[in-house]
């Protein structure tokens, strides 16, 4: 179940680690894919702008509650590849301390600005309803996203990424199972789908606690490992928020992005959405290498096995740049009828919208490989705060398109959005990454 990344063929564990995360991260995406294509089929376009509209809101959130997790799992996945099984298991529960104090304090907090959030973004008054209904439903269920993602964190700074897939590929196919059966058969809308996300979720969490809690026989807690230790719950919190602020502040820039498409109207609201559930599921791949290099770096870091890192650097770096072209490739030629999924064939104009703003983003999918394995890697080694600075520059560039070039080149400029972010956050990423390895470098030598 455990696997020790710190010995062995560097990219063959690469990628055997990885594609069990890949599997993952899809099935996770189908949450939200099956929501989107069952919506915008069986309940309209309006509902399926709606649920567009909720996007970046959902990742300001769900984006904090990720970078907390998987803040979390890099001093279990240090302390795992040091040996040291006393300091990882007292770890893992104050982890598990902290993740109680934020979903009661996201929860709250969720419940008495969500509205007042959806307004400031200004969301179309013939969808603002719906908008409401459905992304509160989500952020009700804040508990079940947070205790399935930590437990697969902890999974993962183990070295085993497969017990959390098998699970959540049962808790997918149960919520496609309640998507049609509460849109269609209850009539719920846009509630029964949030609503089937939220249980589905809670299923994965409840079944990987109870694999976890039998077949892992190192996870046994005594008197000393359920302390509280402060100088632990430091650490994590050094790690883990600065991810996770990195993640929301990403987000913010999302949501003001999302204010000026808002102001382009429900059509062009709709089409968004739909491009960006497909070119999430698509850019999944890349997205786990990053994770899979956070875990490698950190506990190669814990055993003190710096040039392996580098050589993980290389290996990551050529795979997910490969990946983007082919995936880029895909889409130039497939987006187009891939979009079908989530409208009638008659709705023309967002089937339009969507390809452009799918072929304009993959043309620099490798640039996001790029991001994501620099920034985990970075955060892998204990040095979250830093990749806040990236953080902070998509949020600029993003802002500066919605203010600046909306106004001007109107939906043109929301298509080449994100690349721009892409590009401000490596200009910081990639000088960062060098300096801070040649610095490890030199310590250990």
């Amino acid at each position: 179940m455990e696997k020790d990344l710190t010995h062995g063929n560097t990219l063959k564990l690469i990628i055997s680690f990885c594609i069990p995360l890949i599997g993952g991260a899809i099935f996770q995406q189908l949450y939200n894919v099956v929501d989107t294509m069952i919506v915008g089929r069986f309940v309209g376009v309006n509902a399926l702008a709606a649920v567009g509209s909720t996007g970046s809101l959902n990742f300001l959130i769900i984006g904090f509650v990720l970078g907390l997790a998987a803040g979390f799992g890099i001093p279990i996945a240090q302390a795992f590849g040091a040996r040291e099984e006393k300091r990882m298991l007292q770890t893992i529960m104050n982890a598990f301390y902290l993740c109680i104090f934020f979903s009661i304090v996201l929860t709250i907090l969720t419940h008495f600005t969500t509205e007042t959030l959806l307004q400031w973004m200004q969301t179309p008054a013939n969808i603002f309803k719906q908008s409401y209904d459905y992304i509160s439903i989500i952020f009700y269920g804040l508990t079940c996203t947070i205790a399935y993602n930590f437990l697969a964190s902890v999974s993962r700074a183990l070295g085993d990424s497969k017990t959390p897939l098998i699970f959540l590929i049962i808790s997918s196919v149960l919520n496609v199972v309640l998507d049609l059966s509460m849109i269609i058969n209850f009539h719920m809308g846009v509630r029964g789908a949030a609503l089937a996300t939220v249980i589905a979720q809670g299923i994965s969490a409840v079944l990987c606690f109870i694999y976890m809690a039998k077949k892992y026989p190192n996870l046994r807690f005594d008197h000393h490992a359920r302390s509280i230790s402060f100088p632990i719950i430091k650490k994590l919190i050094n790690i883990a928020v600065p991810m996770a602020l990195q993640y929301s502040i990403t987000a913010v820039g999302a949501v003001i992005l999302q204010s000026a498409v808002n102001t382009l109207g429900s059509a062009k609201v709709a089409a968004i959405a739909a491009a960006q559930k497909l070119s999430m599921f698509f850019t999944q791949p890349m997205d786990m290498m990053g994770s899979t290099m956070a875990t490698f770096s950190g506990q190669n870091l814990g055993a003190g096995k710096i040039e392996r890192i580098f050589k993980g650097i290389k290996e990551s770096m050529f795979l997910v740049i490969g990946y983007g072209i082919v995936a880029c490739i895909f889409m130039i030629f497939f987006g187009k009828y891939l979009s079908l999924l989530f409208v009638a064939g008659n709705e023309t104009g967002v089937i339009n919208d969507a390809q452009q703003f799918l072929i304009c983003n993959s043309i620099f999918y490798f640039v996001l490989g790029i991001l994501f394995v620099s920034r985990n890697t970075i955060q892998g080694l204990g040095k979250s705060a830093l990749t806040m600075l990236a953080g902070g520059a998509e949020l600029v560039a993003r802002a500066f398109v919605a203010f600046a070039l909306v106004g001007k080149f109107g939906y043109n400029a929301i298509c080449f959005a994100n690349p721009i972010a892409w590009f401000a956050a490596i200009i910081i990423l990639i000088p960062t990454l060098v300096i801070l390895m040649n610095k490890l470098k030199k310590e250990h030598n």
